[in-house]
């Protein structure tokens, strides 16, 4: 059964835009997977972290793989852009999360769908909403109520 995944995406360390630009690239090629879209880059200020300022999108696509196996492509993929993961909210080379799934509501040991914190994220709801203005998240409601209350979140698109 072929479901909707939105995957937030971001970097801070080494050239970020370009890291940001190459895994939207590599999410294209995942296998069971037809890439939909992709938000416009934003640059946000960390939040709950330290370092340069991030470069954030977030990406939809139409996925037959289950969202387990979808999150061990998703961090294989940071792996290989050398994610390191010294202690909590460090500067990363790339980061991507499985956002939503569908409509699901997932909560297992390795992974939370929705994300626990999007909706407090600007550098995450504000490409959301660019991709679908609409999208309602599963047991929260509709996305852009959300918004007034990350609009002190400086972002900016790029």
């Amino acid at each position: 059964m072929t479901i909707s995944a939105y995957i937030g995406i971001g970097a801070n360390l080494g050239d970020a835009r370009a890291m940001v630009e190459y895994a939207i690239e590599k999410l294209r090629s995942l296998p069971q997977t037809q890439f939909k879209q992709a938000s416009s880059l934003f640059i946000t200020a960390p939040i709950d972290s330290s370092g340069d300022d991030y470069i954030n999108a977030v990406a939809v696509l139409e996925t037959d793989l289950e969202a387990q196996v979808l999150l061990e492509h998703l961090q294989a993929l940071e792996l290989a852009c050398g994610r390191e993961r010294p202690y909590r909210n460090a500067p990363r080379t790339l980061d991507l999360d499985l956002l939503l799934y569908g409509q699901q509501t997932i909560n297992t040991e390795h992974l939370t769908v929705p994300h626990p914190r999007m909706t407090e994220r600007a550098f995450v709801l504000i490409p959301l909403l660019q991709l679908d203005p609409f999208i309602e998240i599963p047991g929260k409601g509709a996305a852009h109520q959300f918004a007034q209350a990350v609009a002190d979140q400086g972002i900016r698109k790029l």
